[in-house]
């Protein structure tokens, strides 16, 4: 690339995974090795993947990623939640691509300049994007597994139901009869004891499988579960749908104290899929 593009450092590499690349591609293959899934058929047309450490979550996400390894997609969109910056609306990255160790991912400019005519919430910025780790952690592994891809990052500002519902809508149309993969950015339950928060987090995992975006949200803006990529998850709920997915997937479960041991306060993370069976 050129010195005139814009491309988007990384921005917790050596805090939440590895800054070497050759430590980076050791740790993702081996967090894939320990994965096992039973056959899954179908065409994987979103998913749900956790965004802490790698040293607490990297193995749920492993699960998602170990499904699509090897599979081939034109564009890859994910969505996460903005942890280091409050706005308004929807910030899909205005640059030209994200960096991680690995190398560069560029974004696929015609997607975008496709999003955002079709929903006025949507705006090309950097709001959003310089500091947050959600959309970060997920990018070596898709590298690792996928290889070749361009990417639409999008960051929801707020995640208020008529946002979820304008985003997905786009989405839809955007990545109907394409061959394209959302990706969903959330943990679960924060810093709960460890029963309660499991508890909290079965409520979560029994509404991603009913796959009824409109009732997720109803219990995410009811505070009946937490998850902080609540917003995420309904658009890839209601996206998949759309787009002909009508199986849900739960690939992997587990908190921070499953990791750590240490039970008094943990975070949840879930791996699930939903698939289009051809």
């Amino acid at each position: 690339m050129n010195g005139k593009e814009i491309i988007r450092p990384p921005a917790v590499a050596g805090m939440f995974y590895e800054k070497s690349p050759v430590e980076l591609e050791r740790r993702i293959g081996e967090m894939l090795g320990r994965v096992r899934l039973p056959e899954i058929k179908g065409n994987v047309k979103a998913v749900i993947s956790p965004h802490a450490g790698y040293k607490y979550s990297g193995l749920t996400a492993a699960h998602v990623y170990k499904l699509i390894e090897g599979r081939e997609y034109d564009c890859v969109i994910t969505v996460g939640p903005s942890h280091q910056e409050y706005f308004d609306g929807i910030s899909v990255y205005s640059g030209d691509a994200y960096e991680t160790p690995l190398g560069e991912i560029p974004v696929n400019e015609d997607v975008r300049s496709e999003l955002m005519e079709k929903e006025g919430s949507i705006t090309a910025s950097v709001v959003g994007h310089r500091r947050e780790h959600s959309l970060e952690v997920q990018m070596p592994f898709l590298q690792y597994v996928l290889k070749k891809f361009s990417l639409v990052p999008i960051v929801m500002g707020n995640q208020q139901r008529h946002l979820c519902i304008r985003l997905s809508a786009a989405l839809s149309k955007v990545m109907k009869d394409k061959n394209m993969l959302l990706v969903a950015s959330s943990d679960l339950s924060h810093f709960h004891a460890y029963d309660e928060a499991v508890s909290m987090d079965k409520r979560v995992i029994k509404a991603v499988q009913e796959f009824d975006a409109d009732a997720f949200i109803d219990g995410f803006e009811n505070e009946q579960f937490e998850a902080c990529g609540g917003g995420p998850i309904a658009v890839a709920m209601d996206t998949a749908k759309y787009i002909g997915a009508r199986k849900v997937e739960i690939l992997h479960y587990c908190n921070s104290g499953d990791i750590t041991g240490d039970k008094s306060g943990v975070v949840g993370y879930l791996a699930a899929a939903f698939i289009r069976e051809d």
